[in-house]
């Protein structure tokens, strides 16, 4: 009898040990850490897919950035694994003017610019000689030049596929488009009559975009606007970032953005060009 005791009690013994190692071994799941890039302070879509692919052992960092020209510059030095804040044309721009080698690995969202005023409330206020600031960079700038134009207030050159302010053929109305930087778009609006907003920069400024004076459509002409998660080169291929392009785009991840933004922000993947 003590002998049985004693083998049952070695048994039990045995059992509680293997079961802690299976236990440690679950819990000690390795993590691969990710640092994405991103400018502006509401990440909550990106969270959301960070909760998603904590569980395949993916951990995202997110790191914030206060303007546009920072982001490729940190990705390129790998101070940076990804970033997330740019459409296509951007990053071909950058590339050319910095000799990059900076790749998209997957498209997310289009967010439209917008036309924001305090001062007036749709666009047919706007008067001769107004001031109408827009985003300074090569690829924005010509993006708010043609949404001015969709709004009916000036005429560009139609050979050119991306307008600067010397392609203005007809201006009406003798607007002063002042350029400047994206960041400060928002800060300049008790300044001027009129200001071209991207989402992003609007959303940190709590500005409502029901309450834009004219927003860009979305349709077949949008799509060099979709903003792409971006890699180095030689990363282009790598599985644990596909993984997270595969988390972002997918049907809970649309419905959530469609929830916090309400058109703001649309996800790309759902569209029909």
């Amino acid at each position: 009898m003590k002998r049985f005791w004693k083998i049952f009690a070695t048994i039990a013994v045995l059992g509680l040990v293997l079961v802690g190692c299976g236990n440690s071994s679950s819990s000690s799941q390795k993590q691969t850490t990710v640092k994405i890039g991103v400018v502006g302070a509401d990440n909550r879509v990106l969270q959301s897919v960070a909760k998603k692919v904590k569980k395949q052992g993916i951990n995202i960092k997110i790191v914030q950035f206060s303007d546009y020209n920072q982001p490729n510059t940190a990705l390129k030095d790998h101070d940076i694994d990804l970033n997330l804040f740019q459409h296509q044309y951007f990053l071909n721009n950058w590339n050319k003017t910095h000799h990059g080698d900076l790749v998209s690995i997957g498209q997310t969202i289009i967010a439209p610019l917008a036309i924001y005023s305090k001062k007036i409330t749709k666009i047919s206020q706007i008067k001769q000689g107004d001031t109408i600031a827009l985003p300074n960079d090569p690829t924005n700038e010509g993006r708010a030049l043609q949404l001015l134009q969709a709004a009916g207030l000036i005429k560009l050159n139609t050979k050119v596929a991306l307008p600067t302010t010397r392609d203005v053929t007809d201006n009406k109305l003798n607007l002063k488009l002042k350029a400047v930087d994206a960041a400060q778009t928002a800060s300049s609006l008790p300044d001027v009559a009129a200001s071209v907003i991207n989402s992003g920069v609007a959303q940190d400024a709590k500005l409502n975009p029901k309450k834009a004076v004219y927003t860009e459509k979305v349709n077949k002409q949008s799509q060099p606007w979709i903003n792409v998660f971006v890699a180095n080169k030689k990363d282009k291929n790598n599985k644990t970032y596909q993984k997270i392009v595969k988390a972002f785009r997918t049907k809970d991840t649309a419905n959530l953005i469609e929830k916090l933004y309400h058109g703001s922000e649309v996800p790309a993947w759902t569209q029909k060009f």
